[in-house]
């Protein structure tokens, strides 16, 4: 009996292991060839290490500069700019614009948070700018955070500029 109790204890602690691990390789924080944790990204996704990833929007007036996480789509964003494209008014909260391809939003974590956030409402194809909290959406996939100049993301009007910020 006391075999069999031991028995199911350590294969459920192998399983719980290996949830564990598949999420954390999932986010692309192990490398399988050295072991050793490869990304030093915070409790939040976003990108700390040297391959930082971070971009401009700015209107003819106001300029926000974004954090983007290390996550498939906020990468698939990062790999279509720069863009020049109409943002628009939506809701009461936020901002929208519509990148000229999809984004890939596998293993991308899902969206809900403060003012500030980026993020990508896969079914209509639209990055959001929020300039007040938000909760959580099926389908709105988090991009990243507002670094510098998140206080305009309201006022942002007509056609912006999305650049990508050199070091």
């Amino acid at each position: 009996m006391r075999k069999r109790i031991l028995l199911t204890f350590m294969l459920f602690a192998v399983g719980l292991l290996a949830a564990c691990f598949r999420q954390t390789f999932e986010r692309g924080e192990i490398d399988l060839n050295s072991g050793l944790q490869i990304s030093q990204s915070s409790e939040n996704g976003i990108e700390t290490g040297e391959d930082k990833m971070q971009i401009q929007i700015q209107d003819n007036a106001h300029t926000v500069v974004f954090l983007l996480n290390n996550s498939v789509a906020a990468g698939s964003l990062y790999k279509q700019l720069p863009l020049k494209i109409m943002v628009e008014n939506y809701g009461n909260n936020e901002k929208i614009f519509y990148p000229p391809t999809k984004l890939n939003t596998s293993n991308t974590p899902s969206a809900e948070g403060p003012a500030g956030t980026l993020a990508y409402f896969e079914p209509w194809g639209n990055v959001v700018m929020y300039y007040g909290s938000f909760g959580r959406y099926r389908g709105l996939y988090d991009l990243g955070i507002a670094v510098s100049g998140g206080e305009h993301i309201k006022e942002l009007t007509g056609e912006i500029s999305v650049t990508k910020v050199s070091d």
